[in-house]
């Protein structure tokens, strides 16, 4: 899990409190201010996200082609 997406789920979460609170209180700037954090906590857990598919990426594609590596040196030393 990347630390962006642990960051935006923590940004997501007090933006929800946040807005919440204002909800209950009738503060609708609370309520603004809280939906914003709301909005760049799950941006930034989705950006987290997509890094992270592009690190499992990159390492299945690499380990695919060690694999295919060892296999031409094997078939190269028969």
């Amino acid at each position: 899990m990347d630390k962006d997406e642990i960051k935006g789920k923590a940004k997501d979460m007090t933006g929800r409190i946040q807005r919440q609170a204002g909800e209950w209180t009738g503060d609708e700037e609370s309520q603004a201010e809280g939906a914003a954090k709301q909005a760049e906590g799950k941006v930034q857990n989705a950006w987290g996200k997509v890094k992270d598919a592009g690190k499992k990426a990159m390492n299945d594609a690499e380990a695919e082609a060690n694999r295919k590596e060892r296999e031409r040196k094997d078939k190269n030393a028969a």
